[in-house]
């Protein structure tokens, strides 16, 4: 029996985009009939809209499905997500880690819908400093924290494979509001989010 993987896509979007790609690949200089890339337009659409499929989803929808009343008004801390995303300028990836912090304030919510959040807004097309701010206005409106703190460090290709040609460089952004934006408070979630505990 043939292996076969079962996706689910736009089928008029995909089209679309095939045709787009297949000239693409065609106007760079390259046969799109040759073995080698006879599927290659297919599998870039497919990966296009698996990536930036933030698109369709809700940050807040996400939060607010395990919202739960909690009395706790301590830290609570998702440290070393991992972000990709596609560069808005230049559509090359960047990629590395999200730390989010919030301090309740009556509501708390489930630790994977954090990690959700990062993921809606790092699958669009993406520049850093608004991926920061977009997912600590998420966690803000939906469960009215205290405060949030958002940090993002992250490499980008468009640096390292092409312009500037950096291979080392990492960009790090960075989002605070109401409690992290007194300087004790910002700088505990800093030590901890450096801190190796585990």
């Amino acid at each position: 029996m043939a292996y076969r993987k079962i996706e689910e896509y736009d089928e008029a979007i995909t089209a679309s985009l095939i045709r787009s790609y297949k000239e693409s690949i065609q106007l760079l200089g390259e046969n799109p009939e040759r073995e080698g890339l006879l599927k290659t337009p297919e599998r870039m659409a497919k990966a296009m809209q698996y990536l930036t499929q933030g698109y369709s989803l809700d940050a807040k929808a996400i939060l607010e499905s395990a919202k739960f009343h909690e009395s706790v008004s301590e830290m609570v801390i998702v440290k070393d997500i991992e972000i990709y995303s596609m560069c808005e300028h230049h559509m090359l990836p960047f990629f590395g880690k999200a730390h989010v912090a919030y301090i309740p304030n009556g509501y708390i919510t489930g630790l994977s819908k954090i990690a959700r959040v990062v993921d809606v807004f790092s699958r669009r097309l993406q520049v850093q400093e608004r991926l920061t701010h977009e997912i600590l206005m998420a966690i803000k409106e939906s469960l009215n924290p205290i405060g949030v703190a958002v940090v993002i460090e992250a490499s980008h290709l468009c640096m390292m494979m092409r312009g500037i040609s950096k291979q080392n460089s990492v960009t790090t952004t960075s989002a605070f509001f109401g409690e992290f934006e007194k300087n004790e408070t910002r700088s505990e979630f800093m030590k901890l989010i450096s801190a190796k505990l585990h």
